[in-house]
């Protein structure tokens, strides 16, 4: 069974498709039903939820049902689910939240590899006497799994690292790191934003302690979500307003307070799912299940178009490509940066604009990688071509194409 592009795309904004979209990293289409969801709840409880009046009682199942539907999709239970506004606030508060279970000269270990968000929480820590511990990448961006053995230890109370490289699209061995920190009592907080669009997150399966991803790049609003084991929600200290109890799973680690009508388009996800689901045959009323062959066909797919990228990016001299030069889906996710010879990013991806193909430039917030592989300028940073399931062989096409334009020149 493949995919049925040309039903996927239905589901979307007709607009979107004027262009061969491939920023998909940074923030993904959402379809019809995300944008009906969040439409209605505005229309017909833009209120206070939770209260007896019926539009109150309403909202509140409405955004109940987000918020179950999500951590139906994981695998988890609501209550080890927070849906807060951003993965990077998650994580900062997080870090707040067991800091009081850490002492001065305990050791947390962070990834270079990391996003800012799954560093920079953890880093400041070192404010408060926890010492920051450096894992380092090897010269092709990748996870020195050498060094690791040797950074953990006794002390080491928390290693921070991502799920797959937001720059170099490499999909890392989540359960193998994560036995290897909790061998030496470690937790683990992994930064799933650039690998959920891509694979069913299956955190409870990994064994990770927390799990962090947005929804607004799984096809949904700009929402952050933080899964974490129970046992360690409850010991973390609670950061909203004192009268939430430290056993108040939903709330403790949302100080922002949720946003409703945000929550409440979530069920669009699901909708879109089960739509896409019961068009390709997959009659699944598991929502775990159903997310996960759903996803082998998006992964089937996305193989197609990332070996068709990399047959061209290894054949031009002048084109550096980041990371596994592969498309083999057990190695990478088809998120893919570039360095292009005697071509500025950002003057790439101007040019590539003006050509109808969308794609990013800059550093993505992983500066610490792109130092540690000698990337100086990081104002243009790296040319950064993201691909979805929604994409096709054609637009693959316009991209190559349009960066060979460029090349010429």
């Amino acid at each position: 069974m493949q995919l049925d592009t040309n039903f996927v795309r239905a589901q979307f904004p007709q607009n979107h498709w004027r262009w061969a979209f491939f920023e998909n990293a940074g923030g993904a289409f959402v379809p019809y039903s995300v944008i009906q969801r969040m439409t209605e709840y505005m229309t017909e409880n833009q209120v206070q939820p939770g209260y007896p009046a019926g539009p109150s009682t309403q909202a509140k199942q409405r955004m109940d049902a987000g918020h179950h539907l999500m951590a139906e999709m994981i695998g988890a239970a609501p209550e080890e689910v927070t849906v807060s506004a951003s993965t990077s606030i998650n994580a900062y508060v997080l870090a707040q939240a067991l800091r009081p279970l850490w002492q001065a000269g305990d050791e947390i270990l962070v990834s270079n590899l990391n996003h800012e968000a799954n560093s920079g929480p953890w880093r400041r820590l070192q404010e408060f006497g926890l010492k920051i511990v450096d894992w380092p990448v090897t010269a092709d961006a990748g996870l020195d799994m050498a060094a690791l053995p040797a950074l953990l230890n006794e002390r080491t109370r928390l290693l921070a690292f991502p799920h797959v490289s937001n720059i170099t699209g490499e999909i890392n061995d989540v359960p193998g790191i994560t036995q290897m920190a909790h061998d030496k009592g470690a937790l683990v907080c992994v930064d799933g934003v650039a690998a959920a669009p891509h694979r069913a997150v299956e955190a409870r399966k990994w064994d990770v302690d927390f799990y962090l991803f947005s929804f607004y790049k799984v096809f949904g609003p700009h929402l952050g979500c933080l899964y974490g084991k129970r046992e360690h929600l409850l010991k973390a200290r609670g950061q909203y307003h004192y009268f939430f109890p430290e056993d108040d799973l939903l709330h403790k680690l949302n100080p922002a307070g949720p946003n409703h009508e945000s929550i409440a388009a979530l069920v669009g996800i699901s909708d879109y799912f089960d739509t896409l689901a019961l068009h390709h045959g997959l009659e699944i009323t598991d929502k775990f299940e159903r997310t996960r062959q759903l996803y082998q066909l998006f992964v089937e797919h996305e193989e197609l178009l990332a070996r068709r990228f990399v047959d061209w990016a290894t054949d031009r001299e002048r084109v550096k490509l980041i990371g596994p030069a592969t498309g083999t889906r057990d190695v990478r996710v088809p998120t893919f940066s570039l360095l292009l010879d005697g071509v500025q990013s950002a003057d790439a991806a101007k040019q590539a604009a003006e050509q109808g193909v969308a794609v990013g430039f800059g550093h993505f917030y992983a500066k610490r990688l792109l130092e540690s592989i000698g990337i100086a300028d990081l104002q243009n940073g790296v040319l950064r071509c993201s691909m979805a399931h929604y994409n096709t062989v054609e637009e693959v096409d316009k991209l190559t194409a349009a960066l060979d334009t460029i090349l010429r020149k």
